[in-house]
């Protein structure tokens, strides 16, 4: 009887490839990812996971979903960290990628054409619906890109991106349920248009 299963052998032979697992905040997407790693680790591959050094929300060093799955993971700086730190690994595992630099493009694309399967996590898409660092990029030259939805908290429908409940004008603004809540696309002009007649009411009183 063979030490592999048919799904474990078929990690092993995927190499040489990049995987981009996009969405909306609340989507699923580390989830997936940690999913991805731990399947490769099964198989007995050499995995190496990387998460920015800004994302602490849950632990500064551990990579962990909204479901309070964690897997260890190594904080960086820079994508450029990414190369001087994943030799000899058969698989590469990036989460949050949209607060990385724009090198990370590269960075993935060296990787792959080494015969790295390199799996990248994060928002495609900032609070205001505009394509979110690296990742459009990334989507572009990605062998298989998989978009996950989070649920419109307002009306049940698949989320289009992750509405900011506070006033803050910052890009970068990390939090969870307290700062963000996923929409729908009707959902997120109805609450744009909210936003908008609340200030006019608020300038004129």
């Amino acid at each position: 009887m063979s030490e592999f299963s048919e799904d474990q052998i078929d990690e092993t032979r995927r190499r040489g490839r990049i995987e981009v697992i996009c969405g909306s905040m609340f989507s699923g997407k580390t989830e997936e990812l940690i999913r991805r790693l731990k399947r490769a680790k099964f198989a007995r591959q050499h995995v190496e996971i990387f998460k920015p050094s800004i994302d602490t929300r849950y632990s500064e060093v551990d990579v962990i979903s909204h479901d309070s799955n964690a897997i260890a993971s190594t904080p960086i700086e820079s994508s450029g960290s990414i190369l001087l730190l994943s030799s000899d690994k058969d698989v590469i595992g990036i989460d949050e990628a949209q607060f990385l630099d724009g090198g990370l493009i590269d960075v993935c694309n060296r990787l792959a054409n080494q015969g790295v399967r390199v799996i990248v996590a994060g928002l495609d898409m900032d609070y205001k619906g505009i394509p979110f660092g690296p990742i459009p990029a990334l989507c572009a030259i990605a062998d298989e890109v998989t978009k996950v939805h989070a649920i419109c908290v307002k009306c049940g429908r698949l989320a289009y991106l992750s509405h900011r409940l506070s006033k803050s004008d910052k890009r970068v603004l990390l939090g969870e349920q307290d700062k963000y809540e996923p929409l729908c696309r009707t959902c997120y002009q109805r609450a744009m248009k909210e936003a908008e007649e609340s200030e006019k009411r608020e300038d004129n009183p």
